[in-house]
C-alpha cells in the first residue's frame, strides 16, 4: 500500500486563468505563486495549501443543475466566518447554501457558492473534525446537507 503523507495541491478547472486568478486572489485571498500563461495555469497558495487553476479544454459542469455535492472548501478562523461571508456579498457573489453543521466530519457554519466557471467554492468556519454520520441515517435518501441541494 502507498502511505501518503498528505495534499500538495488540487487542481480547479478553469475557462479563463487570468479572470479566475483575480477572483481567488481577490475574493479568497489566495497567494499568487506563479502564472505560467502558455498553458494556462496559476499556481497559488491558501495557508500552507496549494490550488492549481487549470485552463480546462472540456465545458466545466461539475454539478447538474443546482447540486453542489462537487465542490471546494477553504477554511476561515471561526470568529471571521461572518466577515468572509459579508466580503464575498462586497464581490457580488451569491451563496448558493448556507448552513451550520454539527454532525458529519466538518462541524462549523459553512456557505457554498459558484466561481466566474460555476464550479462550487465552500468556505467553513471550522470548529472540529466530527466522527462522521450515524450508520443508521446513512439509508437511502440520506443527505449530508441539512436541506437537499438538488431541490
Amino acid at each position: 500500500m502507498i502511505e501518503t503523507k498528505g495534499i500538495v495541491h488540487f487542481t480547479i478547472p478553469v475557462s479563463d486563468h487570468e479572470k479566475s486568478e483575480i477572483f481567488y486572489r481577490e475574493v479568497l485571498g489566495l497567494e499568487t505563486v506563479q502564472v505560467v500563461p502558455p498553458v494556462g495555469m496559476v499556481f497559488m497558495r491558501s495557508g500552507d495549501d496549494f490550488v492549481i487553476l487549470t485552463r480546462s479544454k472540456t465545458p466545466i459542469e461539475p454539478n447538474p443543475g443546482k447540486e453542489f455535492f462537487v465542490h471546494h472548501a477553504f477554511r476561515v478562523e471561526v470568529d471571521q466566518y461572518e466577515s468572509a461571508k459579508q466580503h464575498l456579498a462586497d464581490h457580488d457573489v451569491e451563496i448558493i447554501f448556507e448552513e451550520e453543521r454539527h454532525e458529519g466530519v466538518f462541524h462549523g457554519k459553512q456557505c457554498y457558492f459558484h466561481d466566474p466557471d460555476g464550479n462550487v467554492l465552500e468556505i467553513i468556519g471550522l470548529e472540529k473534525i466530527g466522527d462522521g454520520f450515524a450508520a443508521d441515517k446513512l439509508g437511502d435518501g440520506f443527505s449530508p446537507f441539512s436541506s437537499d441541494p438538488g431541490a
